[in-house]
């Protein structure tokens, strides 16, 4: 049965645990092989679950570096992952198609048959729609699913205005071409570019032109027009949780905490956080994932 509505719960923020070293690795499955980090749990922890986790637009599986070790700490294996054409993900480069959500879900679906165990899934942004969308074809592979600033339907007017202003550049512009003139503008995230992640300035410019102009056209489509789905989610009997940062303009917190509420799930806050709270807050963040995910255990 999925779990029942809770109060939210706001977590404040602490110190950031260190930067690990993380050495990713290829996940082969029947739809291909993908990129992922991979953090199983130090010896002698008995590991608790293992954790699928999807990054969003513009954004690769670097995004969960800082969660992934204190979780794995706390016995539970830590999967992040580039979807198709995402970073160290191949994919085409011209071929919209091979990006339609339902694609993207059944290689969500492949990645967790890929492993001796149901996972907890958990989406990022666009992450969780895909995440979303791969549950609403086949729930079996799961043991929850936990939707990280990742909102019910479309993104807000001033997100996608954000996003059109990217996929008009791609058009139009080489990858390198976009990414000068986006510099150029301002910060990348502030003006329609890659949103600010885990690493330096040279590092996200590597993650952007490794990632495929066709994945970000098609994904940035489906951003924008997005229809809501919460009703159809409500009823897949698993437990969801809504986590979020306390501010975030690409889906406003109060269609978040909506959003809960209809799917009867676990609500996290993340005092302080933004849209990327594994970025922000990575200690309250993982906390709160292992929180929802003992609390299964212990039902």
């Amino acid at each position: 049965m999925c779990a029942p509505a809770t109060l939210t719960r706001v977590i404040s923020a602490f110190s950031p645990p260190r930067l690990p070293e993380l050495r990713p690795r290829r996940l082969a499955t029947a739809r291909g092989e993908f990129a992922v980090l991979d953090v199983p749990p130090p010896a002698g922890v008995p590991v608790r679950g293992t954790m699928l986790m999807l990054p969003g637009y513009t954004g690769s599986k670097e995004d969960f570096t800082l969660v992934l070790e204190p979780l794995a700490a706390l016995g539970y294996r830590t999967v992040a992952v580039d979807g198709r054409g995402q970073h160290g993900s191949d994919g085409p480069a011209d071929d919209e198609s091979a990006y339609a959500q339902d694609e993207l879900a059944k290689d969500v679906l492949a990645q967790a048959r890929a492993f001796d165990t149901p996972v907890h899934l958990v989406g990022h942004s666009m992450g969780g729609q895909i995440a979303r969308a791969a549950v609403l074809l086949d729930h079996t592979p799961f043991r929850s699913l936990t939707l990280v600033s990742s909102g019910a339907a479309r993104v807000s007017l001033s997100q996608e205005q954000r996003v059109t202003l990217l996929r008009d550049a791609l058009a139009v512009m080489t990858m390198e071409e976009c990414w000068e003139a986006i510099l150029a503008m301002g910060p990348p995230e502030e003006v329609g570019g890659p949103a600010r992640g885990i690493g330096g300035p040279e590092q996200l410019r590597t993650r952007w032109l490794s990632t495929k102009p066709a994945q970000l056209l098609a994904t940035g489509r489906q951003l924008c027009a997005e229809p809501d789905r919460v009703a159809e989610l409500a009823a897949v009997p698993l437990p969801f949780h809504v986590l979020s940062g306390s501010h975030d303009d690409t889906w406003p917190v109060p269609g978040l905490d909506a959003m809960a509420r209809r799917l009867r799930a676990r609500r996290t806050v993340v005092e302080g956080a933004g849209h990327s709270p594994m970025v922000d807050h990575p200690t309250p963040t993982a906390q709160s994932l292992a929180d929802f995910y003992d609390t299964l255990a212990v039902r």
